[in-house]
């Protein structure tokens, strides 16, 4: 298991060196880097309360099976309560030891943003539709119930016989990013479709995309590299919607890349979420052309977040979910459906985090 001692102390002295800088007051008068400090001090202020937490967590479970461990313990009941509690103090020094080990590795600046939220059907014709709105409905439910956080659909398009052929939408909260970046990837899934008469079992996919969401700064689109279209927008729609010419199509011209939004009747607010969301695309293709270049130099446990990898199944006739990258397998897809999907969101950064150290560790003299 990886050492957390050493790691320990250089968060404590780098905390003490916050702290001192707070307290002088000096660092208020730049706001970005007052905003900066602030944050890391956060982080690591949860990062040790979380280690302190972890050590009493760890006390109590030796103390149990010590308990545990004496004969003359025979109470059925209490030795049942003490399984039970030993149960939930490894969950949560699981848990604690996580937080603690990501703030040993440098903050990725791209965990606290937004997200850009893509889902489309994939092979599989009306079925890969369907399986498209599900998996929309299962992340909604799921943001709906994390404090803070809040969903807007940017762009939706139905397929002409149920479920979805698209779906764009932004979720905004604290860590967004961190928590469902590892959704992206090939969803597969394994059922007999309500249209099958003879009970077959068919399988279809959905492609998910998860891009942080960009900003100003992270790069420069210039207004003559953008031909911007406007229309009526087409498909059903309420009163007004295909009478008035609200629809916007955006193509970057450098790379060719086209946005289209009708979701609202403002063409103002259409262009907004067009352009917000080539932003998004344009930064998730630099970005994947400078991890390219490092790809020889770094693996990654967790995949790539490729379109074409098969990164999670879902096998209804047994009621099961498996995560191909980190071979984890759960019986409870009913519940998952509904969005009850922290625990494998967990597992992932775990495994994310562990990679991450070991590299650390491997590259240290």
């Amino acid at each position: 298991m990886f050492d957390l001692t050493p790691h320990i102390a250089r968060l404590h002295n780098r905390f003490e060196e916050l702290e001192g800088q707070l307290a002088e007051g000096s660092v208020f008068s730049n706001p970005a880097k007052a905003q900066e400090v602030t944050r890391e001090h956060s982080r690591l202020k949860l990062a040790l309360e979380n280690h302190a937490e972890m050590g009493r967590k760890e006390r109590s479970l030796a103390d149990n099976a010590c308990l545990l461990a004496k004969p003359e313990n025979e109470d059925p009941e209490f030795l049942k309560m003490l399984e039970v509690e030993q149960g939930e103090l490894e969950a949560d020094i699981c848990r604690l030891r996580l937080g603690v080990e990501s703030a040993i590795l440098p903050p990725d600046p791209a965990d606290d943003r937004n997200v850009m939220f893509e889902i489309r059907a994939g092979t599989g014709g009306s079925e890969a539709a369907l399986f498209a709105a599900d998996l929309f409905r299962m992340y909604s439910r799921f943001i709906e119930r994390k404090a803070g956080w809040k969903i807007e659909v940017l762009e939706c398009s139905p397929a002409d016989i149920g479920g979805l052929r698209e779906v764009i939408f932004c979720v905004s909260g604290e860590q967004v990013f961190r928590q469902l970046r590892f959704e992206s990837g090939v969803h597969r899934v394994q059922r007999v479709p309500a249209t099958e008469a003879q009970g077959r079992i068919h399988t279809s996919t959905a492609t998910v995309a998860v891009l942080p969401e960009a900003q100003e700064v992270d790069l420069v689109i210039k207004s003559d590299e953008l031909r911007i279209e406007v229309c009526r927008a087409g498909g059903p729609g309420g009163q007004g919607v295909n009478t008035t010419d609200s629809a916007v199509q955006i193509t970057h011209i450098p790379t060719g890349m086209i946005v289209r939004c009708q979701d609202g009747r403002s063409q103002l607010k259409n262009k907004d979420k067009a352009l917000s969301i080539l932003r998004s695309r344009l930064l998730e293709q630099k970005q994947a052309e400078a991890d390219q270049q490092m790809a020889a130099q770094r693996k990654s446990q967790v995949g790539t977040g490729d379109r074409n990898e098969k990164i999670r199944t879902y096998n209804y006739p047994q009621n099961r979910i498996t995560d191909h990258r980190i071979g984890r397998t759960t019986n409870d897809l009913s519940s998952f459906m509904e969005g009850y999907i922290q625990e494998m969101l967990d597992a992932l950064v775990q495994d994310f985090v562990a990679q991450k150290l070991l590299d650390m560790q491997n590259s240290q003299p």
